[in-house]
C-alpha cells in the first residue's frame, strides 16, 4: 500500500457552494400561478377532496357533510360486498399485510395465482397476468411487446397509461383521429407491410364516455396484418354478455379478434391492480422480460384474494349489470332534457360527462354540487382534450332511483345558480 493510501482525504471544513444553475420547478410557474389564481377566487381545490368516511359505494363523508358519490368508478359496487371484504380479511390473516418483494422472487402468493385463475375463468382466457396496477399494466405490456423497427398506433385520445407505455419502450409511435376509422387505416397503410404492428384501442374512453368503433377498427387492424389490443378498464364488469368488455358486447372474441385485453381492479372489481389477458402461446415470457412487472413489489395478499373473488362474483352479476345501465339511461335523459351539454349523444357507458365553458366555470359548479351533497370529478387538461373542461360522472349499479332523483335535482339547482343552464 502507497503512502497516499494510507492519508484520510479531508473534505473542507465549509465546501463551496453555488445556488443552482437553473431551479427545475420553474417549468411549473405558470401552471402554480393558474392554481393560485383559481383559489383566491375562493372556489375550493376539486384535486385535494378528502374522504372522512365511506358509509357505501354511493355515499361518504366529506367535511362532516353526507355526500353522495357520482364519481369514483366503483362500477358495480363491489368495494362493500360482503364476500370480497370477507375475503380480504382471511387473507390478510394468513399471509400478513403485504409480500415484501417482486413477483419474480418472492413476491408471488397463493392469492396472486388464484387472481389470475379467476381471471383466465372470466375471460376464457389461456393467460393471465397480473399487475400492481392497471397504469403499470400498460407500461408493462406496451414498452415489452413492440420494440425497435416495429409500430405502435394509437387512438389520439388514448390513456396517459398508453401514452407512458409507448416512451417507455422504443418502437415507433403512430397516432390516429380519436375513433375514426379511415384515418387508422390511412395511416397503418403508409407503413412496411412486413414490419411488426400493435393497434392498441379503449373500450370505453375515460374522460367522455364514449365507446370505440372496434369491429371495425379490428377489422381494419387486421387487413394490415397488425395485432390488437383492447384496455377495457372501463367497461369490464357491464358490457357483454359475461361482462368481459365492449369487444364481447359487439360480437370479437380474445384470441381470433382481439389480441390482448389490458384491464383494472380499481374500477368494477373495487379493490387495486390491473392485468393482461391473452391467448397468444408464447405470452409468458412477459414475465421474464417486463420491466414494470420484473422490479416491482407485487400486491399484498389481501388485495388479490378481494379481486378473485370479485370477478368470479361479477361473472354473474346480470341484476347489478342490468341496474347500472338503467341508472347511465336515467341519467343521461335527465341532464339532457335540462339543457346540459354532455359528452355523448346517448349513454353510451357508465361514463356521463358534462361539458363546461372554461374552468371557472367548471370549479362554481363543481363546488356548488358538493356543497348540495354530491361528488363528481372536475376534469381538464392534459387530462381532457385541449381547451376541454368538464364535470365527470360515473354512475354504479348500487345508486338507487331514488339517489338519482336527488342526483338530478341538485344539478338543476346547481346548473340554474351558476348559469349553465335556462
Amino acid at each position: 500500500m502507497t503512502e497516499a493510501a494510507t492519508i484520510a482525504y479531508a473534505l473542507p471544513v465549509e465546501p463551496a457552494t453555488a445556488p443552482p444553475a437553473r431551479d427545475l420547478f420553474s417549468k411549473f410557474d405558470s401552471l402554480i400561478a393558474e392554481r393560485e389564481a383559481l383559489l383566491a377566487t375562493g372556489v375550493r381545490d376539486p384535486f385535494a377532496i378528502v374522504m372522512e368516511r365511506v358509509k357505501s359505494p354511493t355515499e361518504a363523508v366529506i367535511r362532516g357533510k353526507d355526500t353522495i358519490l357520482l364519481g369514483t368508478y366503483n362500477y358495480m359496487g363491489m368495494t362493500f360486498d360482503p364476500d370480497v371484504i370477507a375475503a380480504g380479511k382471511a387473507a390478510l390473516d394468513q399471509f400478513g399485510s403485504g409480500t415484501n418483494g417482486s413477483r419474480m422472487l418472492n413476491g408471488t402468493f397463493r392469492d396472486h395465482v388464484d387472481a389470475e385463475e379467476a381471471l383466465k375463468e372470466f375471460y376464457g382466457a389461456d393467460h393471465a397476468m397480473v399487475f400492481s396496477t392497471g397504469y403499470q399494466a400498460n407500461l408493462g405490456i406496451l414498452s415489452t411487446i413492440a420494440t425497435k423497427g416495429e409500430y405502435i398506433i394509437l387512438d389520439a385520445d388514448s390513456h396517459a397509461s398508453i401514452y407512458d407505455g409507448c416512451a417507455l419502450g422504443n418502437a415507433e409511435i403512430v397516432r390516429f383521429r380519436h375513433n375514426s376509422v379511415e384515418d387508422l387505416d390511412k395511416r397503418l397503410g403508409r407503413l412496411p407491410a412486413d414490419a411488426g404492428k400493435l393497434v392498441v384501442l379503449e373500450g370505453v374512453y375515460s374522460m367522455l364516455g364514449d365507446i370505440a368503433p372496434l369491429r371495425e377498427m379490428v377489422a381494419v387492424a387486421r387487413k394490415h396484418g397488425a395485432m390488437v389490443l383492447v384496455d377495457e378498464a372501463h367497461s369490464m364488469g357491464f358490457f357483454g354478455e359475461h361482462g368481459r368488455g365492449v369487444y364481447e358486447e359487439v360480437g370479437l372474441e380474445l384470441g381470433t379478434d382481439v389480441d390482448f385485453v389490458i384491464g383494472t381492479f380499481s374500477k368494477s372489481v373495487g379493490t387495486v391492480g390491473g392485468f393482461c389477458v391473452s391467448n397468444h402461446p408464447k405470452f409468458e415470457v412477459m414475465r421474464l422480460s417486463c420491466r414494470p412487472y420484473i422490479f416491482t413489489a407485487s400486491l399484498p395478499p389481501s388485495v388479490v384474494a378481494t379481486a378473485a373473488t370479485s370477478i368470479r362474483k361479477l361473472m354473474t352479476a346480470d341484476k347489478k349489470r342490468a341496474q347500472l345501465w338503467d341508472n347511465a339511461r336515467t341519467l343521461h335523459g335527465g341532464l339532457t332534457e335540462m339543457g346540459f351539454k354532455l359528452g355523448t349523444a346517448q349513454p353510451d357507458s357508465a361514463i356521463i360527462a358534462i361539458i363546461l365553458e372554461d374552468q371557472q366555470q367548471a370549479v362554481v359548479m363543481w363546488q356548488a354540487l358538493l356543497e348540495g351533497g354530491l361528488y363528481v370529478n372536475m376534469a381538464r387538461p392534459p387530462a381532457t382534450p385541449a381547451g376541454t373542461f368538464l364535470l365527470r360522472c360515473s354512475l354504479c349499479a348500487e345508486h338507487t332511483p331514488e339517489q338519482i332523483a336527488r342526483v338530478l335535482a341538485m344539478f338543476e339547482a346547481a346548473g340554474r345558480a351558476v348559469g349553465v343552464i335556462d
